[in-house]
């Protein structure tokens, strides 16, 4: 099953693609008493939605504008510096022991088709494709091997980042990870029962169809499963909470010389087992508007 928030018409809701892939029958009407996506995945009520994939359209997905997935997850996890080959990309290239990990603010998101924007405090705007981990069932120490079994299914991302702000200060990327609408998340999620085993798994981004970043989670030091099990150990998973699982080498921040995104490029993120994440990037002030209310850039101390 293959589930997406959307609008139309002015009006949000949520739903399901018909079996084609080429509908939307509208969830939001058929189950009144849930808020959106993520309070039908944070309910645990994803099996009584099966009981209408079999029914005729509401509309066609051409006709419909995704938003951001889960409107507002309570927890959002990334893992960094994860796949084969990361480490590499850094001066400190010492072994970690355990996962590095940070957290993103719901907003920083878009959804699928919509433009992820760049600020004019920075050019620096650059792209992360990523599978998306959905915590479907709650769990507090959960095994590496009951891992899977908590997940309610997996979605894309596209974890945007403004690099100059991730180096503000020694400890932290919080700064430089939760810009609005920086980053995406989408176009839907696909519940477990149509996932292979993760290893089997190939993702890749392309920046204007060019072949950026490729790669397959059996190449990542710290698998989901383990992922999962290791924020379960100092934190709660409830379901609905997500996890930004890590991305492949070939962020424009480490080409020679970096290649920064700009208005005009978009970014496509593919799994074939999950889909494409697409989204195009613009300017958050257009340069009238900039100098009729020029931006003041924090000084540092």
């Amino acid at each position: 099953m293959r589930l997406l928030s959307y609008s139309t018409g002015g009006q949000s809701s949520f739903g399901a693609h018909t079996q084609d892939g080429l509908g939307v029958i509208d969830l939001g009407r058929r189950m009144s008493d849930v808020a959106d996506l993520g309070a039908l995945v944070s309910s645990q009520r994803l099996g009584e939605a099966t009981a209408f994939v079999d029914e005729p359209a509401d509309y066609a997905l051409a006709e419909v504008t995704h938003e951001r997935l889960l409107p507002w997850p309570r927890k959002i996890f990334c893992i960094g510096v994860n796949y084969g080959g990361r480490a590499d990309e850094y001066a400190d290239t010492s072994d970690a022991a355990y996962p590095s990990v940070f957290p993103r603010f719901p907003d920083g998101f878009t959804g699928h088709g919509q433009p992820l924007v760049r600020p004019p405090e920075s050019p620096q705007l650059d792209y992360e494709g990523e599978i998306v981990a959905v915590i479907g069932t709650p769990g507090r120490r959960i095994a590496v091997a009951d891992a899977r079994s908590h997940l309610a299914g997996l979605s894309l991302g596209n974890e945007g980042t403004i690099r100059d702000w991730v180096r503000h200060a020694k400890f932290n990327v919080t700064q430089g990870k939760n810009w609005m609408s920086s980053g995406a998340i989408g176009p839907h999620l696909v519940t477990m029962d149509e996932i292979p085993p993760f290893d089997d798994l190939r993702i890749t981004t392309h920046v204007n169809g060019e072949l950026r970043q490729a790669d397959s989670p059996k190449t990542m030091k710290y698998s989901i499963e383990y992922q999962i099990h290791y924020l379960s150990t100092f934190t709660e998973l409830h379901p609905g909470d997500v996890i930004f699982t890590g991305t492949p080498t070939g962020a424009g921040a480490r080409l020679d010389p970096p290649q920064w995104l700009a208005p005009g490029d978009v970014i496509d993120v593919h799994v074939p087992e999950i889909g494409t994440l697409s989204n195009p990037v613009v300017d958050e002030f257009s340069p009238v508007e900039l100098e009729a209310n020029p931006v003041v850039t924090p000084e540092p101390q």
